[in-house]
């Protein structure tokens, strides 16, 4: 990249992220910066978020009405984090734990796997029935989308990358 910002710039490696990060902090306002990038990169990644919470909305639910909501709960924790500096940089989709949901912290993840999940019919513990979630809700709502989302992160990285240059000259 020809007379463009003094670092390298990918979200193939987490150095261009980290490189970034490091070139932000070194700007006197480096923390709006930052919270400026985050929040695009969040941004670029909301619609990817909605195609999560829409795959798990549209899981089959073939019991009584109960409270609260299995389907409805998971998506509210469905969101797009991002990260830059620590152990971990990047920008990623998360299903976050449902923690008072009927018990159940680890809804996203059994609903997602071909396992299922055991439970107890309606609290009789000597009782147990196997349950069928919708099997890779989350990871398919990705499928084929991945390049899109990908490219909309580097885009958001490499318009800061601009902006960082722009202000060295």
């Amino acid at each position: 990249m020809a007379g463009g910002p003094p670092f390298g710039l990918g979200v193939e490696n987490v150095e261009g992220l980290d490189a970034l990060a490091r070139a932000i902090r070194a700007e006197e306002d480096g923390k709006v910066l930052r919270k400026e990038l985050a929040r695009n990169m969040r941004e670029a990644l909301k619609p990817a978020a909605a195609e999560a919470k829409s795959q798990i909305m549209s899981m089959s639910s073939a019991g009584l009405p109960t409270a609260p909501a299995l389907r409805s709960s998971i998506a509210r924790k469905i969101r797009p984090e991002v990260k830059l500096g620590g152990r971990w940089s990047g920008a990623r989709v998360k299903a976050f734990k449902t923690k008072n949901v009927r018990g159940f912290p680890n809804a996203p993840k059994r609903t997602n796997r071909a396992g299922g999940w055991r439970h107890p019919i309606w609290g009789n513990r000597e009782v147990w029935v196997q349950q069928q979630g919708k099997v890779d809700w989350f990871d398919r709502s990705f499928q084929g989308r991945e390049g899109v989302y990908k490219a909309a992160v580097e885009a958001a990285m490499e318009s800061m990358a601009r902006r960082l240059a722009a202000r060295a000259r």
